[in-house]
C-alpha cells in the first residue's frame, strides 16, 4: 500500500473502524452478493448504476434508504418529495439553481475573497489548515444559499453553520445495518432541526427568489417542506464537499501528482474528478427493494435492502492519477446516479476547483506539514491538514 493509500485507509478507519473492512471485503461482492444482517452488497460500478437507475424496483423510502431515515425526523411529507409524484417536479424546477456556470459564479462571489486570503497567507510563508478552511468554505456557501446573514464575516460563524450540519449527520452513524432510529435519536435530531430552521420562517416570507429559500417559496413548497429541504441541504452538502476538498489536496501531495498539475493546469478538471472518485465521501448508498427483480442473475425480493458500496466500486480502477482515462462506467458515481444524482454536484466541483486554483496560483508546490484524521464521523475526512509552500 503506497503512502496515499495508507492515509486514505486511516481516514476511513478513523471515521468508523469497521468501514475499511466492509469496503475492502466488498470487493468479494462483485457484482452482487447477499450478506447476513447487511442485505445485498453491490460493489461493481455497472451493477451499482443499474440499481440506482431503477426506480421501479428500488426506493430510498424503505428500510435501508436515506428517505426512510429522514422521514422519521422530518415527517411523512418526505415520502412525497423524495421519491413520490412530487420528486420529478421538484428536481425539474430546482435544476436551474445548480448549473456549472451558476455554481462557478456562486463560489467566486461567496468565497473568492476568502480563497485569495488563503493564497496570500501561503505566499507569506504561513502554514494553513486546509481541512478547517474547507469547512469554512462550505459554511459560507450554505449560509449564502439559505439566505443566512451572520453578524460579521468572521470564520467562526461559518464554522458553526458547518458544525450544525455535521452534528445532525452524526446521528445517522449507526444506520448501516438498519435505518430505524430509536426514539431518543429522533428527539435529538428534531431538536437540532428546530435550532437550525429557526430563521427559516421569516426568510420564507421575505427572502429573494434568488436564494434557495425564496425559490422554494416560489415553487409552492410550504414553510415546513422548505425547512426540511434546507435541513437536508445542510446534511448532504456540508461534510461531503469539505471531505473531498481536503483529501484531494492531500492526494495531490502524497502521490506527487501536484507536479504534473502545476506543469499543466489544464488538467484541473481531471484533478477534481480523480479526487472525487478516489475519495468518494458518500462511501455507501442504501436502497430498499420495492418490487421483486433480478440483478446480475440474482433474485431480489421486495422488502430486502441493498447497500451500494460506491467507494469500493470507484476505487477499483486504481489510485489517484492525472493520466487516467475517463471511466464511463464510473461517471459521477461518487454523486450517485439516476433521478437522485446529487443536485449540488456542480457546487462541489466548483468548491474543489476554487481551492486547487488558489494553491496553483501561488506558483510553488505545497507540502503537508501535519495531519490528523477526524474520528467518529459519518463522512470520512481530516480533522486537520496543515499545509505550507515548499
Amino acid at each position: 500500500m503506497d503512502i496515499a493509500a495508507r492515509h486514505e485507509f486511516r481516514v476511513l478507519a478513523a471515521a468508523k473502524p469497521a468501514l475499511p473492512v466492509l469496503l475492502t471485503l466488498g470487493r468479494l461482492a462483485r457484482p452482487i452478493r447477499r450478506v447476513p444482517r447487511l442485505g445485498w452488497l453491490v460493489a461493481d460500478p455497472v451493477t451499482a448504476r443499474a440499481v440506482l437507475n431503477d426506480p421501479a424496483h428500488f426506493t430510498l423510502l424503505g428500510e435501508g434508504g436515506v428517505g426512510h431515515l429522514w422521514a422519521q425526523v422530518l415527517g411523512d411529507w418526505v415520502y412525497e418529495l423524495f421519491d413520490g409524484p412530487g420528486h420529478h417536479q421538484l428536481r425539474s424546477r430546482t435544476r436551474g439553481l445548480f448549473t456549472e456556470d451558476s455554481a462557478r459564479r456562486l463560489v467566486g462571489r461567496v468565497v473568492g475573497p476568502r480563497l485569495e486570503r488563503f493564497r496570500a497567507e501561503l505566499a507569506e510563508g504561513r502554514t494553513v489548515d486546509v481541512a478547517d478552511l474547507a469547512r469554512v468554505i462550505v459554511g459560507r456557501i450554505v449560509a449564502d444559499l439559505l439566505g443566512m446573514r451572520p453578524p460579521t464575516d468572521d470564520d467562526d460563524h461559518f464554522r458553526e453553520i458547518f458544525a450544525t450540519g455535521e452534528e445532525l449527520a452524526s446521528l445517522a452513524l449507526g444506520t448501516t445495518a438498519s435505518t430505524h432510529l430509536d426514539p431518543a435519536t429522533v428527539d435529538a435530531a428534531r431538536a437540532i432541526v428546530a435550532r437550525l430552521t429557526a430563521p427559516v420562517a421569516e426568510l420564507w416570507r421575505s427572502a429573494s427568489s434568488e436564494t434557495l429559500i425564496g425559490h422554494c417559496r416560489e415553487l409552492g413548497l410550504s414553510q415546513q417542506e422548505t425547512e426540511g429541504l434546507t435541513t437536508l441541504l445542510m446534511v448532504a452538502g456540508t461534510e461531503t464537499a469539505a471531505s473531498a476538498m481536503a483529501r484531494t489536496v492531500a492526494l495531490l501531495h502524497d502521490t506527487g501528482e501536484q507536479s504534473v498539475l502545476r506543469e499543466d493546469p489544464a488538467l484541473l478538471p481531471v484533478a477534481v474528478r480523480e479526487g472525487l472518485r478516489v475519495t468518494t465521501p458518500a462511501t455507501v448508498i442504501g436502497r430498499a427493494v420495492s418490487a421483486d427483480t433480478t440483478v446480475a442473475g440474482r433474485q431480489l425480493r421486495a422488502g430486502e435492502r441493498v447497500l451500494v458500496l460506491t467507494y469500493t466500486a470507484n476505487i477499483a480502477a486504481g489510485g489517484y492519477r492525472l493520466d487516467r482515462d475517463y471511466l464511463p462506467e464510473n461517471r459521477q458515481l461518487w454523486f450517485g446516479a439516476g433521478r437522485h444524482l446529487c443536485l449540488g454536484a456542480p457546487v462541489a466541483r466548483a468548491e474543489i476547483t476554487g481551492l486547487l486554483t488558489a494553491l496553483l496560483d501561488t506558483g510553488r508546490p505545497w507540502r503537508v506539514v501535519s495531519r490528523r484524521y477526524r474520528r467518529r464521523v459519518k463522512i470520512p475526512t481530516y480533522e486537520s491538514l496543515r499545509v505550507a509552500l515548499a
